[in-house]
């Protein structure tokens, strides 16, 4: 069996939405209100590209790409590609679908001026040969309440800020200001259009992704200014002798103060009935266990690899962000399948890069480059692992101190 892969017609949506339910193994049936509901969703179907057997006419493999602000250390937001919606037909596995349809993409975002694409990854072994690296990681950590050692008042923030219960009309006032605020301070945060925040607060719901009701809190400093929001769940659980056993789930949890983190933290571990709070997936290095009395009462649930970047424009990204340390780095990057590949001189004092002849201080593939890009990984462990090669003794230690970063980058959202 042979596949054609090309971009998708509007009156291949549903056969495409059908497709991408079997390879996420969600077998809900598609009426022509999901396919509208998605249409208008996704806006731009030209971005959709689709795997169709050529014996059978129908839909075996989806992909789809979005455009994205990518914050990158300094606070820069570059253009980036988003990939997202990736599957192929079990029948269909092996055969060079994925791959012909991300060498489309990656020539496509080149064009567009993209300077970088990024994913989140479902499986780890699949995106590395496509030059994705994992440049941001997560952890999720789950809260013993009683164990904290904060007790069970709720008193206001020693700050003399406040935090208020807010509606969803709230939320869709006050959150996307505090979220550029926030984005433009975290190397990995992407942006939030109108209609992320519509989905959040469900004055848009759609059938393939049940809306929950939740509950909003927002922490405002003592001048009036809002720094802080958590949108959250809780469950309905009590023994039999009518003993409430509830847990809260973060869904969301922005804040661009210390402060507002450890007022939001403290008043989510004060509601009445609760014994566990799950924090949701944070930065590995977030503050919470540290804002907690005793930071053993929280216990790791997860930690991984989240956002992936793939550099497009080498010279361009480097270009972007900014560095801790002045110094000069040459780099020999190599990309076979895409192009990024060639040496690259950057001089992080001057916030330079160019292409150059000169001799290179590292060699390394554009999966690794991604991996360096927003400050997380280490050039001494990737080249411990040989992922990295050293071509002047101590380069990969110099490229530590100029790439990496005081706070680890993260991204909050999937995509």
């Amino acid at each position: 069996m042979s596949a054609d892969v090309r971009p998708i017609a509007a009156s291949e949506l549903a056969d495409w939405m059908r497709a991408l339910n079997t390879g996420f193994l969600s077998p809900a049936g598609i009426t022509p209100s999901d396919v509208a509901q998605r249409a208008a969703e996704y806006g731009d179907l030209s971005r959709l590209q689709g795997g169709f057997d050529r014996d059978t006419g129908r839909c075996v493999a989806t992909f789809r790409s979005f455009a994205q602000q990518l914050t990158v250390p300094g606070g820069a937001a570059v253009p980036a590609s988003a990939v997202s919606n990736v599957a192929v037909a079990p029948t269909h596995r092996r055969r060079g679908l994925l791959t012909r349809m991300m060498a489309a993409e990656l020539a496509a975002a080149r064009d567009r001026g993209d300077v970088l694409s990024t994913l989140i990854a479902a499986e780890y072994p699949i995106y590395g040969r496509y030059g994705f690296g994992p440049a941001a990681h997560a952890a999720e950590w789950e809260i013993d309440v009683p164990r904290t050692g904060l007790g069970r008042r709720w008193s206001a923030p020693a700050d003399g800020g406040r935090i208020d219960m807010a509606d969803e009309a709230e939320v869709r006032r006050v959150g996307p200001g505090l979220h550029e605020r926030f984005r433009a301070a975290v190397p990995g945060a992407v942006d939030r259009g109108a209609h992320w925040w519509e989905l959040a607060t469900g004055l848009e719901q759609v059938s393939y992704r049940p809306y929950r009701d939740r509950f909003h809190a927002v922490y405002r400093t003592a001048a009036g200014e809002v720094a802080g929001l958590v949108s959250y769940v809780a469950d309905d659980h009590w023994t039999d002798a009518k003993v409430p056993l509830n847990t809260v789930q973060v869904k969301d949890l922005v804040a661009v103060t210390p402060d507002a983190q450890r007022a939001l933290w403290h008043f989510l571990c004060s509601i009445d009935w609760v014994l566990k709070v799950r924090t949701g997936l944070r930065a590995p290095d977030d503050l919470v266990t540290g804002l907690l009395p005793d930071p053993r009462s929280a216990r790791p649930l997860a930690a991984a690899d989240f956002l992936w970047v793939r550099l497009l424009d080498v010279a361009a990204a480097l270009r972007a962000r900014t560095y801790a340390v002045p110094g000069v780095l040459v780099l020999d990057v190599a990309d076979p399948a895409g192009p990024a590949g060639g040496r690259y001189r950057l001089d992080a004092g001057a916030g330079a890069c160019e292409r150059t002849t000169q001799a290179p201080d590292l060699r390394l593939d554009v999966a690794a480059l991604g991996s360096l890009y927003l400050g997380d990984a280490s050039a001494v462990r990737l080249a411990a692992l040989g992922r990295v090669a050293e071509e002047r003794p101590g380069a990969a230690a110099r490229a530590d101190a100029v790439l990496r970063t005081a706070r680890r980058p993260w991204c909050p959202d999937v995509f």
